[in-house]
């Protein structure tokens, strides 16, 4: 049976940790400058590859860490340094890289991961994977998962109609604002996992 309680709680903890409103500026500001259809198109890779990468997780994840001796800290504190980088190449305006390989970079890395994918959401997928019941429960928490990814690329996808509106000078302030958030983000991320690493070998 489908658990519409399972969905809810899956889907409502997804929508807090990979926070589309939140995603909005990010995106514009990593996007900016590019034609249209190419926004639309990496709106759609951003979400297939976090959708990918959360899939293969929700799967095998935690045989993939196991093996690997990672633990969910030390997975936390690459992806906030990961994620600083990127943060401070929006706040310092360094993206005169060649058009192409930008492009793949942004919609794979940090956009789909680890920004969309991120350790939180990786982690969440992985429990509530392991904790579903039977095959109903199963359905319900990948429905969650499928809804959450087409509320991300909607929002992404429909985000670049403010681009239309502010035009570049409004691009410019956005993409520091979101360098700004993200490395914010990233800061904590990275004292979140260096946390947990200390208290788990306390």
């Amino acid at each position: 049976m489908f658990d519409f309680a399972v969905f809810g709680s899956v889907f409502l903890t997804l929508f807090v940790i990979m926070d589309p409103p939140g995603i909005t500026p990010i995106f514009l500001g990593l996007t900016s400058g590019r034609p249209a259809k190419m926004q639309r198109k990496m709106a759609l890779q951003a979400t297939a590859v976090a959708f990918g990468v959360i899939t293969v997780f929700g799967i095998c994840g935690k045989q993939v860490l196991d093996y690997l001796h990672v633990s969910v800290p030390a997975l936390m504190v690459a992806g906030g340094l990961l994620l600083l980088l990127v943060a401070l190449s929006l706040l310092t305006g360094k993206t005169d890289e060649p058009s192409q390989t930008k492009d793949v970079n942004v919609a794979l890395v940090p956009l789909g991961m680890p920004l969309l994918a991120g350790p939180g959401a990786i982690v969440s997928v992985i429990l509530a994977v392991q904790h579903a019941d039977g095959f109903g429960g199963q359905l319900s928490v990948w429905s969650a998962i499928i809804a959450m990814h087409v509320v991300l690329w909607l929002v992404m996808r429909y985000s670049l109609l403010i681009i239309r509106v502010i035009k570049d000078g409004g691009v410019v302030l956005v993409t520091r604002l979101s360098g700004m958030l993200l490395s914010a983000i990233a800061v904590q991320q990275i004292a979140n996992g260096v946390t947990q690493f200390v208290q788990g070998h306390g």
